[in-house]
């Protein structure tokens, strides 16, 4: 799915408005999640976040410079405008140097899990999200990327979790509430799994499996 960028180069905004949803799945490759169809998906984008969560402290020093933070932003617009071109490794690239300015940037560690579950990366991706709800316990959309790097590893049940959290912050987010009953079906699927005998490492390989 071709991700969407906001044009607006303000670090306090959240960049996405789309991402490619749950491309490994386990325990249901060939059903489509329910809630609203793929194409429409995703988490929306332009979600104001308080300006002192945009800006980067050192952990065991003084605030960055405002020449450190013009730079890192800087750096992150130009990773912004290569992600809506498509060139996620690019981007990917240039938003790692902005973090090496505002390590403590939540906006640029959930747009990095986005692009990182975008590529295929998983593990960085779960590792990104994790380290922007850490920074940002009380942003609603970071625990949604979370929850969704969760189930693409195999993790529903922490999904559900991070979902809820979601949730507990934004009550009518339907990406959340419809993230959340996606994983609720992975969660039943693996116990119909488990009652049927199967393992659910045996399941990912039952289809098409000759004796």
């Amino acid at each position: 799915m071709k991700l969407s960028w906001n044009k607006k180069s303000t670090s306090s905004k959240r960049s996405f408005s789309a991402v490619s949803k749950y491309p490994n799945l386990p325990f249901d490759k060939q059903d489509d999640p329910p809630g609203k169809d793929q194409e429409d998906a995703g988490v929306s984008g332009n979600q104001e976040r308080p300006a002192s969560k945009a800006l980067a402290l050192d952990e065991d020093g003084p605030p960055s410079s405002p020449d450190h933070q013009q730079l890192a932003r800087s750096f992150q617009s130009q990773g912004d405008k290569l992600a809506e071109d498509g060139k996620y490794r690019e981007a990917l690239g240039k938003w790692e140097t902005a973090l090496t300015l505002m390590p403590e940037n939540a906006v640029l560690h959930e747009q990095k899990a986005q692009v990182l579950l975008e590529i295929g990366d998983t593990w960085g991706a779960l590792k990104a999200a994790i380290r922007a709800t850490d920074l940002d316990p009380s942003w609603a959309e970071a625990w949604i990327t979370l929850g969704r790097a969760q189930l693409n590893f195999g993790e529903p049940d922490s999904a559900i979790a991070s979902f809820d959290s979601a949730l507990s912050l934004k009550p009518n987010c339907d990406e959340a509430q419809d993230d959340r009953r996606t994983a609720v079906h992975l969660v039943k699927k693996r116990k119909q799994l488990h009652l049927s005998g199967m393992s659910t490492a045996k399941s990912r390989f039952v289809v098409g499996d000759k004796e």
